[in-house]
């Protein structure tokens, strides 16, 4: 578990497996890594458009890398029809939050077991059945993608 240093020279404990994310991210709109990758390829193309010659830098290059790794889904079409699929989901069941629900994306897992034990925080907020049809569905976008 993290501390941090908050005002008031109180501790904030933060916990990713019990969704203490700490005050910034308590409201916050989590990007899918596979949007992060459509933006940035988006934010290159706008620069080869443009012809702006400014170097990458180094950590930039390594974000491009990392998400170009760990993208799941490859095209627009699928990161749109996952992020509806994960919107709806959310709508039906408040309880995911979007941490999770981003979470259960990034990864694309192959089962609800999976889910929950890289996802602790899904314990008891959502059954087996019902997580294992959300990956299904995700998994399915996946495998039809062009």
């Amino acid at each position: 578990m993290a501390h941090r240093h908050i005002r008031r020279g109180a501790n904030e404990e933060q916990d990713a497996a019990q969704l203490k994310l700490g005050e910034e991210f308590q409201n916050a709109h989590c990007l899918f890594i596979s949007e992060l990758n459509i933006l940035l390829e988006a934010q290159r193309e706008s620069k080869d458009h443009s012809g702006e010659n400014r170097p990458q830098t180094n950590v930039l290059q390594k974000t491009v890398s990392y998400v170009q790794s760990f993208s799941r889904f490859t095209n627009r079409d699928s990161v749109r029809e996952v992020r509806g699929y994960e919107f709806s989901l959310l709508a039906k069941d408040s309880s995911l939050s979007q941490f999770e629900i981003a979470q259960l994306a990034n990864l694309c897992c192959d089962d609800s077991e999976e889910a929950k034990a890289l996802i602790p925080s899904l314990h008891n907020k959502i059954d087996d059945d019902r997580l294992q049809e959300l990956m299904n569905q995700m998994l399915t976008i996946k495998k039809f993608q062009g």
